[in-house]
């Protein structure tokens, strides 16, 4: 694997062996130490061209982690703001030895035409592009419900897929990269996944997406979902009015205190929330529910570190480097 693009591209194995590897990087992280010298000597850049916390400081933490050193370039404030295009850019990043690449972008698209192009040499992460995908979001919220399954199974993570979880993804899902990354994702590793929205919310061709699909959220939640994924309304990318009014979208398709509360009463005890962030507060989703404990939201936070350390040690050592990661000599050099 010499790039990651995407989540449609991954093969059940390629998934499995990423969250095997993040759960290998995750104990890491429990340490005191929390450093590996696995891609000392190599350059990781984060370029960024839409602005982010999350993606950009979990990518930067990954990579300082594994002892690799990071440039970390933002679009406002360098030449991109005079003109320079992708193609400028990323040559000047191949010219002071960029060994990865992990990028984010407003067009959708972006991150592949940087991979198959003869612009740069380095392995390409993609961090969202556009519309698009945003593959190591998806990889997190995975990895965070495959330890939930596991944990209440009383088994190992480690080599499990997600055969028979259901899952709720819920809200904006035309906006959301996130969507379509966990979508394929997750219907990969075998679990069923239903899209609830306002019709005007779902992108066209979704009949086409191995998924199903419901305008209906109290109906879907009967279906006694595993997990219900909420997303926030991404109204900064929104050219037209998609629903009556904020009220009405809360009301119909927001995870406020009533429904909340309605998951208990349908004894529905280990069910979990997820959000990739930010959180509206009071939109799709309650203060209630947002801190409540069945909200995995920070745990996602978390983990998405450990995920995104096993993406880069893959891309840029093989997974086969000087320091393979279960080694004992590598968890004794690091401690």
């Amino acid at each position: 694997m010499k790039h990651l693009l995407s989540t449609k591209d991954l093969s059940a194995e390629d998934a499995i062996r990423i969250l095997d590897t993040a759960e290998e990087m995750s104990a890491v992280n429990s340490r005191e130490v929390k450093k590996l010298p696995a891609l000392r000597g190599r350059t990781v850049v984060n370029l960024f061209f839409e602005d982010s916390t999350r993606t950009r400081i979990s990518f930067e933490a990954a990579a300082k982690r594994l002892s690799a050193d990071v440039i970390n370039f933002a679009a406002k404030g360098s030449s991109v703001s005079k003109g320079e295009s992708l193609k400028d850019t990323a040559q000047t990043l191949e010219a002071i030895g960029a060994d990865a690449v992990v990028l984010r972008h407003s067009a959708s698209g972006a991150a592949h035409r940087l991979a198959v192009t003869d612009w740069i040499s380095a392995a390409v992460v993609n961090a969202g592009d556009g519309t698009h995908e945003h593959p190591t979001q998806a990889l997190l919220d995975a990895f965070t419900l495959r330890r939930h399954l596991s944990r209440l199974a009383g088994t190992s993570s480690a080599g499990a897929d997600l055969a028979g979880a259901r899952v709720l993804i819920v809200g904006d899902i035309l906006h959301s990269r996130v969507a379509r990354s966990d979508v394929w994702l997750l219907a990969t590793l075998g679990a069923h996944v239903t899209l609830v929205a306002p019709p005007t919310l779902l992108p066209i061709g979704v009949d086409g997406w191995p998924c199903e699909v419901t305008y209906d959220l109290d109906e879907a939640i009967a279906s006694r979902p595993d997990a219900i994924m909420m997303l926030r309304v991404q109204a900064e990318r929104m050219n037209a009015s998609y629903f009556p009014s904020t009220g009405e979208y809360s009301r119909r398709w927001g995870l406020g205190d009533e429904r909340f509360a309605r998951l208990s009463a349908l004894g529905l005890k280990d069910t979990v929330i997820l959000h990739p962030g930010p959180m509206v507060r009071g939109l799709e989703i309650s203060s209630a529910a947002a801190d409540s404990e069945r909200s995995q939201v920070l745990k996602q936070v978390a983990n998405g570190v450990s995920v995104r350390m096993a993406v880069l040690y893959l891309l840029m050592s093989g997974g086969s480097a000087e320091y393979p990661v279960a080694a004992p000599e590598l968890k004794e050099t690091a401690s």
